[in-house]
């Protein structure tokens, strides 16, 4: 099995607002960048299932609709599952998220602290969190290899989700990207907390910060944390999985540690969805939940 932990859809890229820039630091030409479902259907051929992120901010005046990403997924059955990108910061978001959950193509939700200019342990976003224990559902945490310069970049700061971890521990969180630039801060609470996990998105594009972040991650004994992702459309799932498996070329004749093969084909390999808690279509029935106001 392998699971592609992390991608994108979108109509046009205005639907990205200012958070264009994100994707636009990833591509070598900024004009073929194509989040196209056609195009993200081919790379999901690939894998045997695929993670699609849904992306919101008022702030940055993004929003690729959920229902967008919903009707995609319906049209390609039970190897696509959708993340449902909710705000925060909107008053009515607790409702939207409990909504979104009781969808059969959503089975999790994303926030991004940065781009949606939110401290983590905002009061709304702890609301948030409390739902996502309470339907046991994973949270994603959208960090971004760059960021918009609107973006509060402070609110990127892995360490301040380890205040949610305390106060969740059952709550299954992911943070993209290991958190760059704070990786190290990423693997240590996913050493700290048992429900915490990190993914490679982005990652794999730049092969230096993943093949240092994959090193740290092995000697510090938290491999087991590490979700495979491509990132679509900054990289097809085919091109994610050779650059990993690369990455030992870069320590040939030098003095470097080396990330065993057998540990990157065990995280590629990995199954994510167990690891995360996602059940699969067949199995699939949503939690009953109030929305109380956290």
């Amino acid at each position: 099995m392998i699971v592609d932990c992390h991608t994108h859809i979108w109509a046009n890229s205005e639907q990205l607002g200012r958070g264009l820039v994100h994707f636009l630091h990833h591509s070598k030409d900024p004009a073929t960048l194509n989040a196209d479902p056609a195009d993200h259907a081919i790379s999901a051929n690939f894998v045997t299932c695929t993670l699609v992120l849904g992306c919101r901010s008022r702030f940055l005046d993004a929003d690729v609709p959920n229902d967008y990403i919903a009707d995609y997924i319906a049209s390609r059955g039970e190897h696509l599952i959708g993340i449902a990108a909710v705000d925060p910061t909107e008053p009515d978001v607790l409702d939207q998220a409990a909504g979104l959950l009781d969808r059969r193509e959503f089975r999790g939700l994303v926030v991004s602290p940065c781009d949606q200019n939110f401290h983590p342990a905002d009061s709304r976003a702890m609301g948030l969190y409390d739902l996502a224990a309470r339907r046991e559902v994973v949270v994603f945490v959208r960090q971004g290899m760059h960021f918009h310069a609107a973006s509060h970049i402070e609110y990127a700061r892995p360490i301040l989700l380890d205040e949610i971890a305390r106060e969740f521990p059952t709550l299954t969180m992911v943070i993209t990207s290991l958190g760059y630039p704070w990786t190290d801060e990423t693997l240590a609470l996913l050493g700290k907390h048992d429900r915490l996990f990190g993914d490679l998105a982005g990652l794999a594009r730049r092969p230096w910060l993943a093949y240092n972040a994959l090193a740290t991650a092995h000697q510090y004994g938290v491999m087991d944390k590490v979700l495979f992702a491509s990132g679509f459309p900054v990289m097809t799932a085919a091109e994610a999985i050779e650059t990993v498996y690369r990455l030992h070329e870069m320590t040939q004749g030098t003095n470097l540690p080396t990330v065993p093969r057998e540990a990157l084909r065990t995280m590629i390999e990995r199954d994510a969805l167990k690891a995360l808690g996602i059940a699969r279509e067949g199995d699939y029935h949503p939690k009953d939940d109030d929305t109380e106001q956290w």
